[in-house]
Parts: C-alpha cells; structure tokens; sequence
C-alpha cells in the first residue's frame, strides 16, 4: 500500500465544489425510483443510520414473518436494525448469515428483487468488509446472481462527511480533516489509519484489495458527464470488485444513483457500503422541517423527561459539557462504569440511580444520567473484549429505562450502543417508524403498539454528531 499524506483543507472549497444542475439529477432519478421494481433493504449496524429519512419503517428483528410484512409494504425502502456495530466479528458473521437466508427466502416468497445497503458509520468504523463479504458469498451460494461490485460511499451531508480526491474527510471547527487524522480512527475497536479511500479498503482487508484494484468515481464523472462515466465505471465491475465514489452534495448522490438504477436495469448486481445520504436518495425520500416540540411532548403529560449519555467520543463530551454548563432544569446522575467488573457494586450502583430517577420523573422533574467520562477499558486489550465491556455498561445504564414505572415526558438516548439498547431491550420495539429529525443527523422513532411506551417519541441521538451546543438545544427545545 503506497501511502497518500492528506492535509485538513479549508471548509470553503465545499462552496468551490457544489453540483449546479440538482434539479435535472432529481428529475431523472424520481422517474427510475418509480419504475424500480424491488425492494431497497438497508442493513444498519446501529439505530443512528435513519437520520436522514422519515416515514419509513425500521425492524429489529428479521424473522421470516418480519421479513414478509416488510416486502409487503408499499414503500420500496425499509430498514433492519442489525445493530452488529455492537458485535463482535464472529456474532456479526452469523447474524448476516441469518439475514442473507431470510432476506433471500422473503424475496423469493414476494416475488421481488432485492438491493442491499450496508448502512455503517460515515466515520469509517464497522465490521468492513467483514458483513458485505458476508452478505456476498451467503447470497450468491443460495443462488442469487453473482455481484459484480461493491460500491463504498461514505458521504454524509448532515454530519460533515465529505469524500474528495477519493479522501475521506470529516467537518470539524471550520476545517475538514482527513478521517484517518481523527478520534474516530483511534477507536479500540474499529481503528484504522488510511484516509485515502483506495488505501484504506486495503488496510481493512488485510491486501486481499490492493489500493491500485479500487476503481473510483470522481467528481467530474458525476457532473461534467452527467454521470455517463459512472455508469461505465460501474458496469466494468466484476467478481465484487470495489468502486469508491466522491461526492460533496446531494446533488452527486442523485447523479450516482441515477447511474446505479441504469446499471441494475442492464442485469449488473451490487452491494452498497454507504452512509445515510444515500439511502435517503435511493429511498425518494423529500426534505421535510425539522420536528418541534409541538409534535414530540405530549401536552398532558406531567412526568420529567430523562437523558441518558453513553457514548465517549469527544465530541459527545463536549456536549455534555455544554449540557451540564447550561440553566437548564436538569438534575444529572453520574453513572460509575468501574462498577460493571463486580456484579454486587453494579447492583448496587443500578439500585442507587433508579431510585432518583423514579423519583424525580415521578415529580415532573427531568434528569440527564451520564455514564463518567473515563471509559472503562479491555484489560486484555481484545477488540471484542472491549466491545463485550461496552455492552455490559449500556445494558446497565438503560435498565433504568427498563424499570421506570412512570412514562416520561421524553427519552433522548445518547451513542450508538445506548440507543440501541434503550429502544430495542428497553422499549421492546420491534417495528418503529421514523418521524424524522429534531436536528440535522438526529433521528426520532415513534415506538409502536408492542413497546414498552407506546406511540412515543423516542430521540436516537448519535455520539458524533451535531456541534458542541446541539445537545443542550434539543434539551432545551424539549423541557421549554
């Protein structure tokens, strides 16, 4: 791998680099969209990947009776919360063996064709290329034509995400910065070094994909050509063959798309590995405003709302930070994440949080329950052991949601994992629909019928997203 040095660029070359001609793609792309017969299914490894959407549906399981009323609906997209972000590499490998079979055999029962998207984090973390290799080599065994490509597109406008010069970036104070030059890659987890995307699909399989083998849709391709280059790119493919795509607008999600529809016309077969933006275009998803309170607080209710914080990227400390500097009428609980190694001090620990929270929620207060900001580590150092670890700290902390006796007023649910945990484990929700966003990238799901706390407003809110003040404005929003 010849490594690519990148620098931080300045934010205003996004101004220099903005497709002109979005109503033609748009146009072009809603007509095929119309036309598609299939069905768009959206793989999420955790519940943040609908912050782009609304009015579609999102399941946490994929039982075949699941399946088939989600190939039933009349929307062509719909969403399966995986949530193998959370996983270790085994558990991840026999979930998506589970789901090629029952996505395969749903398909076969509606009589319809199938895309995948493999939703995953715009900051290149995940079990890449672990899920889609997967996806890949389960779906064709079981008779599925062969893929010819896997299209990476990791573009995510709402959170600052933008890929140029086939270089991922990320928006952070004014600047973009090289994902590989980030937190995000220094994760226990899911690190990697790479920002060039060619190279970084090499780090990530070991050289089973040499950077030099990693075809690349550029910018020109999508708008000089009207994406005629594209669609030859794409149509060259074989074998699974990976294809990075550059974009900086939506603009260049709906030209590649468009491209993309063309290509599955002409009998080509792919898998996307993408953010959010692309499967809000490939779903016809309109802008709609973002969600008030009006539509999220019911007028009646008079119990206190609750907050919950798991994540630990910087960026989330940061707006806790900014939360707890705030007037606002919170009473914040820090949760211990030590006491997750002994089962008696974690007992103990659950027991003395869970009797403020019923209290206060009881009395209309609303409350913010942190876990402390020293995460706990693996002592093995172990990927998966870390990832068991941070497991182990969320299901406790959103057992309180669990247990709560009162509904609250609100639930807004911090990172990944925790939001997971709180909506599914918590809440029991199996099928949610998505009203849309309360901020940009902050996704809220209406609970449904089977839930814990039915037809309620439940806010996903991701640990890398927004600015340092968007937490405390969407508290803010909700206690006012």
């Amino acid at each position: 791998m010849i490594s690519v040095q990148r620098h931080p660029l300045p934010v205003s070359i996004l101004k220099e680099e903005l497709a002109r001609d979005q109503e033609t793609a748009f146009t072009r792309l809603d007509g095929q969209l119309a036309s598609y017969p299939g069905k768009i299914v959206v793989l999420d490894d955790d519940p943040t990947g609908v912050q782009t959407v609304h009015g579609l549906s999102v399941y946490t399981d994929w039982h075949p009776g699941t399946l088939d009323l989600a190939f039933a609906e009349e929307r062509s997209m719909f969403f399966i919360l995986t949530n193998s972000r959370s996983m270790t590499a085994q558990q991840t490998a026999a979930v998506h063996t589970e789901l090629a079979h029952n996505i395969y055999a749903a398909a076969d029962r509606a009589g319809l064709p199938f895309l995948i998207v493999s939703r995953s984090d715009s900051t290149l973390r995940g079990h890449y290329p672990l899920e889609t290799q997967v996806l890949r080599k389960q779906l064709e065994a079981l008779g599925h034509p062969p893929f010819d490509g896997e299209i990476l597109y990791p573009f995510f406008l709402e959170g600052g995400r933008y890929t140029l010069d086939d270089t991922h970036y990320v928006l952070e104070d004014g600047q973009l910065i090289p994902a590989g030059q980030t937190e995000f890659a220094a994760d226990r987890s899911f690190g990697f070094s790479s920002s060039h995307l060619p190279n970084w699909c090499e780090e990530k399989t070991g050289g089973a994909i040499l950077a030099q083998d990693v075809a690349c849709i550029t910018l020109d391709d999508l708008r000089a050509h009207q994406g005629g280059l594209a669609l030859q790119k794409l149509v060259a493919l074989h074998d699974f063959g990976k294809i990075v795509v550059n974009s900086t607008s939506y603009a260049d999600v709906a030209v590649l798309c468009s491209a993309l529809l063309q290509a599955l016309d002409m009998g080509r077969h792919y898998i996307i590995r993408g953010a959010a933006s692309v499967a809000r275009v490939l779903g016809g998803i309109p802008e709609q405003p973002l969600l008030t309170r009006e539509r999220l607080i019911q007028n009646h209710c008079a119990e206190g709302g609750i907050v919950l914080v798991g994540s630990y990227v910087g960026r989330t400390t940061q707006q806790l930070e900014a939360l707890m500097e705030s007037d606002l009428a919170l009473l914040y609980i820090e949760f211990d994440v030590d006491t997750v190694r002994e089962d008696s001090r974690l007992e103990r620990e659950i027991a003395r949080i869970m009797e403020i929270v019923q209290k206060e929620i009881g009395e209309g207060r609303s409350v913010c329950v942190y876990t402390s900001r020293e995460q706990a580590h693996a002592d093995s150092g172990n990927p998966d052991e870390q990832l068991r670890l941070s497991t182990r700290i969320s299901s406790a902390i959103t057992g309180i949601i669990g247990n709560l006796n009162r509904r609250p007023a609100f639930i807004i649910a911090k990172g990944g994992i925790t939001s997971y945990d709180v909506g599914v484990r918590a809440l029991g929700v199996r099928r949610a629909t998505v009203m849309g966003q309360v901020r940009p990238g902050v996704p809220v799901w209406m609970t449904g019928p089977e839930s814990r706390f039915p037809s309620m407003p439940y806010v996903i809110f991701p640990g890398n997203v927004g600015s340092s003040q968007t937490l405390r404005d969407v508290v803010e929003m909700l206690l006012d």
